[in-house]
């Protein structure tokens, strides 16, 4: 069984939940405020985490700000509301992908499923080791290093990277990127890989003379420069 926690007040939610999943092979244990959940993230190593955006005692954008100063697991946002500023907020803070309630359950074990199969290496493929000037990157547990400091990157960050450092020297469209990176095709006013790459361009920083280390293409993709 698959460890899964689940932040959500919607306890009726959350008991229909762990019955379905529990078919799926995944074992769920549920929190049902802020404070309880952000205790249990920390507190438990698990595979996956579907946190609620509104949440008693602390928000769920608020318990996705503390855990990715640490804690880069997968993880699916929800939201009753679906609005689009809060997609956007936790795309930029770190969640890896976004579902609005309420949600067909099969659609969301399909999600889980995603950010798992993304987050685990080809049982075939081996580990290998990339390098792109001061980069490294391990391509079997997706850690990465810039001038031998570890860069603290979620899942979906990662596979950025190594999309883009697969290819030196080449431009990588968008579909590319979102198929490998998201695990799903690029919709036409989906916005999740551009938060993505806004967050992996921040964390790597510009190049000295200020030139960004991912670079827009026009029409065509992104670019990992020298």
């Amino acid at each position: 069984m698959t460890p899964v926690l689940i932040i959500d007040d919607d306890q009726e939610l959350c008991e229909l939940l762990r019955d379905w999943l529990a078919t799926e092979r995944f074992a769920l244990t549920a929190a049902h405020d802020g404070p309880s959940g952000l205790a249990a993230a920390r507190a438990d190593n698990y595979a996956a985490i579907i946190l609620d955006v509104m949440l008693p005692g602390m928000n769920g954008l608020e318990i996705l700000r503390e855990l990715r100063q640490h804690c880069q697991t997968p993880l699916l946002m929800l939201s009753a509301r679906g609005e689009p500023v809060d997609r956007i907020l936790g795309l930029e803070l770190g969640a890896d992908d976004y579902l609005a309630k309420p949600c067909d359950p099969r659609e969301l074990v399909a999600r889980l499923r995603a950010l798992l199969r993304r987050s685990q290496p080809s049982a075939d493929a081996g580990s290998e080791e990339l390098s792109h000037g001061n980069l490294r990157l391990d391509t079997g547990n997706l850690m990465a290093w810039q001038d031998d400091e570890p860069l603290q990157l979620t899942q979906s960050e990662a596979l950025i990277l190594r999309a883009l450092m697969a290819r030196p020297g080449q431009v990588v469209d968008r579909q590319t990127l979102s198929r490998e990176a998201l695990g799903k095709p690029l919709g036409s006013y989906d916005r999740s890989l551009d938060m993505h790459i806004s967050n992996l361009r921040r964390k790597l920083g510009p190049h000295p003379e200020g030139r960004p280390r991912i670079q827009s293409i026009r029409g065509r993709g992104y670019l990992l420069g020298n």
